[in-house]
Order: structure tokens, then sequence, then C-alpha cells
């Protein structure tokens, strides 16, 4: 038997690839698919079976791409009409090699929501369950997709699948989930690789809860609900748009860019803080690699061209995948041979001002700045914040820009530093001439002993 995971960085998605003898299964594949098809040209097997466990939020699933590469059978949960692909429904049985795979239904995160039990030969003990969003480590899936009067319901839903017939399956069952740490799909995700049920049973402080305790911690979380959530969806049901390979963006040079500024291209800014804030194309968005897997859909637009700036372009691949994996198909090109091109061609800039935490610090006891905190709110609810300062999410700021005063000083601040430069960036481009970042964020204001106001 082989079995291994796929991971996709930023948006911490995990899928996997299972197989026997020659043949092969792959669980939750993304878009940019090579990868399983290496994995099966390496150990002489073929794809012949793909399992959606539920229809992904947060990224593209990739098996129609997978499929019309591998000619594999797609099977998804059968609570939902989609558009391609076959329904599989709890007790199913597949053959994959000397493995058994069986379908159990899970719904609670989606109402589609399906898991599948690996057994090393038919009728033997459980060796592991492909969990989706359902059963997560030290968490459970988000069950806030279908609005607030089915919460309740759907975290009752969430409650049977698990502790029903996930937990049943026994204690040294290993759990394979759709999502790691950082993922949006859960709110407190354990950053472990490995877990198993009896474990889970005790670590997860969901799993110690009664019913109703379950129940009430899981209707009402906060989650944050990203405007190309609706994308997902849409592109998850219907289907996604054959890639066949990753779309090569092209170089531009410095004179193509300065063309393209005058018309509805997004300028994507993916350098380091201190590299966009010392000077940047006039209206570009900072989104540093760093995060740009977690805020592109929050903040570029699917309707148009994109284009890259970096420093060097290494890596751009990376960058490339990660947006396609999101949807973004429309990434245009990059700024060759990076930003110098740009200053050496007398393009004009821009920047962003800088603050360490006692420059800041001195700024605000000095004069009346406004404090802008784009952190997720958890962290102003727990961490606490600056004195006086105003909370807007960075994520829905694009929709907020109206709240924040058009004169005077703003300093901005998350909890690095990033998203703050992210925020500035905006700013900038909605006409605020006087923004600063608070490199280092809330932490480095706290490291500097600073007062937090909760």
């Amino acid at each position: 038997m082989l079995i291994e995971k796929v991971k996709s960085a930023g948006i911490a998605h995990n899928s996997y690839f299972i197989g026997s003898n020659n043949e092969a299964a792959v669980i939750d594949p993304r878009r940019d698919c090579d990868v399983y098809l290496d994995i099966a040209r390496a150990n002489n097997m073929r794809i012949t079976h793909i399992f959606e466990t539920h229809r992904n939020e947060d990224y593209v699933i990739g098996s129609q791409e997978l499929a019309s590469l591998s000619g594999a059978e797609i099977y998804h949960g059968a609570q939902l009409d989609f558009a391609y692909g076959r329904s599989a429904f709890h007790g199913d049985e597949f053959r994959i090699g000397e493995l058994e795979l069986t379908v159990i239904e899970t719904p609670g995160h989606t109402e589609e929501s399906l898991s599948v039990v690996a057994r090393e030969k038919p009728g033997s003990e459980p060796l592991m369950v492909f969990t989706g969003d359902a059963l997560l480590a030290g968490d459970a899936g988000r069950t806030d997709f279908y609005g607030p009067d089915n919460r309740t319901r759907m975290s009752t839903l969430l409650y049977e699948s698990i502790f029903e017939k996930i937990l049943p399956l026994g204690d040294g069952v290993i759990v394979c989930p759709a999502h790691g740490a950082g993922s949006v799909c859960g709110t407190n995700i354990a950053d472990r690789e490995y877990t198993t049920i009896g474990f889970e049973k005790t670590a997860n402080p969901l799993l110690g809860m009664t019913r109703d305790e379950f129940i009430r911690a899981k209707s009402t979380e906060h989650h944050y609900y990203p405007p190309y959530f609706r994308k997902m969806e849409e592109l998850n049901k219907n289907g996604a748009p054959r890639l066949r390979h990753l779309p090569e963006p092209m170089a531009l040079s410095a004179a193509d860019v300065e063309q393209l500024r005058s018309g509805i291209v997004q300028m994507i800014d993916i350098r380091s803080v201190t590299g966009f804030a010392g000077a940047h194309i006039p209206g570009s968005l900072s989104l540093p690699r760093e995060i740009l897997p977690v805020y592109a859909g929050w903040l570029i637009r699917y309707e148009d061209p994109i284009v890259l700036i970096d420093d060097y372009n290494h890596g751009l691949h990376e960058i490339v995948s990660a947006l396609i994996r999101l949807g973004y198909d429309n990434v245009i090109g990059y700024l060759a041979n990076g930003f110098p091109a740009w200053f050496r061609s007398g393009g004009a800039i821009a920047s962003v001002g800088l603050l360490d935490a006692v420059g800041a610090h001195e700024k605000i006891r000095s004069g009346s700045p406004f404090i802008l905190d784009v952190r997720a709110i958890e962290a102003w609810e727990t961490v606490g914040h600056i004195p006086g300062a105003r909370h807007v999410y960075l994520g829905e700021l694009p929709d907020r820009i109206a709240e924040i005063p058009a004169a005077g000083e703003i300093i901005v601040y998350c909890d690095a530093g990033f998203k703050g430069n992210a925020a500035a960036s905006l700013l900038e481009k909605a006409g605020h001439d006087h923004v600063w970042n608070l490199l280092g964020g809330m932490g480095a204001w706290q490291q500097a002993g600073f007062s937090v106001e909760q």
C-alpha cells in the first residue's frame, strides 16, 4: 500500500494519494494536479478513482482536471446536484488493488459531506479515514455556510457524523483531514501532521463535550466569509475550466507595465513589506508572498487581469499556482527583470511610511493619528489592542474605506506587519497620503512594553 499526503501551502489544504498494486485513488485533489500523476508514474500506478469529500469553499477542486488527464471516475456526496461526476452513498464500497474504500456520509460542514474509510483488505479493520472537513486535528469543520437559521441544524448533523459514524471506527484509526492549521474551514485547527481517533478523543476539546455543548459551541463560532467563497462554490458545483497546464505569464517591459497602468489591470506587488514600503508602483497592491494565498480572495478581483511585481521573479510558479487554486486564471504577466527595471526606466514611484514600536508610540503621544487595527476580530478581543485604535479587518477594508478619515495621519497595524502593509497600500490607492505601517505589528508593540487595551 502507498499513501502520500500532498499539502498546498497558504490555504493549508491536504489531499491524498492512496494506492495498492497498480491502482490508486486521489482524495480532494488540487487544481494543479501534475503532482498526483508524478506519484502514479513513479510507482507504476494508474489513478482510477477520485473522491471529493465535499464541495470546497476555499479552493478550486482539481477533480475534473485530474480526471481528464487520468481517465479516473469522480465521486462525491449525493446531497448536492453536481454538474459532473457520480454520486456516492453511505456504504458504497470500492476496490483499489487490494484496498477497500468505504463511503460514509458525514454531513455537518456541508450537507453532502462524506468521509472515506480505508481498509488494507476487504472486511479487515479500518486503517484510516479521510474525513474532509468533518473531523480536523483539534477541531471540527465550521457549520455556518447555510446561514444563521441553519447553524444549529448543521452543528447537530456534524455532532452525529463525528460521534455516531467516525469515532466508532476505532481509536487506532488514522485521521486524514482535508485541512491543517491555518485553514479558514476551522477555528482552532491543531498544527500536527498526523493524528488518530484515539488521540483526538484526548486532545480535541470538542470531543469532550456533551451533545448540547458541542452544538452550542459550533453554532456560535465566529467565522469570516470571504467573497471568493461564492466563486469557489460555483466552480466546485458546476465545474472549473480545464487548464491542461499552468499558464505562463508574459514577461512585460517597464513600458508595457506603464501602458497597462492606465487600464483596469491589477498590479500585485509580492515583494517584502520593507521593499514595497521603500518604493513601489503607484496604485499597486501589496500582497507579500507570505499572505497572498490567504488574502488574494479578499482583495483581488476575478474580472480584471493581474500583473505580478517582484524584485527578481524567483518562484513565480508558486505564486501562479496559489492563484490558480483560487480560480484566478487571469495572471497575464510579470514585470521583467523585477522592480529595478521599473525605477531604471524612470517610472513613477510611491512609498509607505514605516514605524517601529517606539516611533509609533511617540507619534501617538505627540499627535492624534487615526490608529487602524486590521487583525482578525479574535486577536482584537483576546490579545487586546493599542489604546484608541479602530478595528476594521483587512479583508473587509475595501468595502469600509469610507469609515477612515479622509485627512490626517493614519497608523495601521496587524500581528506582524504583512497585513498592515496590504492595508496601507489599499489606503494609499484610495487617496490617503499620510499612512504609516507599524512594522512588527502588535507583537512589536507588546515587546516594547507599551500599554494594551482590552
